[in-house]
């Protein structure tokens, strides 16, 4: 079924970008107000927020479904919440437009589930072989990152010709190299959202021809999407 999409209105660029993805401006507009709890909240207040929806062992164990639903709505450090925002800009809103809501959130999830979750399990064993300290079991695990790197991936496919090459063996490089040199159960997460953006290629088919193009093109002033 093809993506829907909200029709452009040429006047207003910026109302008609944001109409187009909701998904993405209410998931960052929760991520700015929970980022600003963080900022007014005492510090033990703050570890106790954090730590409660954080998708580490104990919480995953304890509540599995408000850990894996509550680390994707909060990030460690407030101060990245720009750059957070211009990720998302970038990467969550050209998917989610390019896509459908459903699908791009269809893929997100899936991402940040499955990442988590193996993640956390190679930290168990970990834990379990005495390779880790048994401290990891409370590590405050949250973040959105898993979800970006998985529109990283899928946004691979609307690409065409050697752009999609080229941005392919970067998004590899940038993922695989940390994970490849030492990397942390946070760098295998990354890893793995990637994989699970580029295997949702079958997502990205019978997608309405105007939703695809042959390399990067800024947006049109007035007109539709190109």
């Amino acid at each position: 079924m093809p993506a829907q999409h909200t029709e452009p209105e040429p006047s207003r660029p910026l109302r008609s970008w944001i109409r187009s993805t909701p998904g993405t401006h209410i998931w960052l507009l929760i991520i700015a107000v929970t980022s600003l709890v963080v900022v007014i909240a005492p510090d033990r207040v703050e570890q106790v927020l954090l730590h409660r929806n954080s998708s580490n062992l104990h919480e995953l164990n304890r509540y599995p479904l408000r850990a894996l639903l509550g680390s994707a709505f909060w990030i460690e450090n407030p101060a990245s919440l720009p750059l957070y925002a211009v990720l998302f800009e970038v990467f969550h809103a050209t998917v989610e437009r390019w896509l459908g809501t459903l699908r791009w959130l269809l893929i997100v999830a899936t991402a940040h589930i499955t990442a988590t979750l193996i993640s956390q399990k190679v930290v168990l064993e970990a834990i379990e072989d005495h390779r880790a300290p048994r401290s990891m079991v409370h590590v405050v695990d949250i973040g959105v990152s898993y979800g970006l790197a998985a529109s990283v991936g899928v946004l691979t496919y609307r690409l065409r010709g050697p752009w999609r090459w080229i941005y392919l063996a970067g998004a590899v490089a940038f993922f695989g190299v940390p994970l490849l040199t030492g990397g942390t159960f946070t760098d295998l997460g990354h890893a793995i959202s990637l994989a699970v953006g580029l295997l949702a290629w079958p997502l990205t088919r019978h997608l309405a021809p105007r939703d695809r193009f042959t390399g990067w093109h800024p947006p049109a002033v007035a007109g539709g999407e190109t």
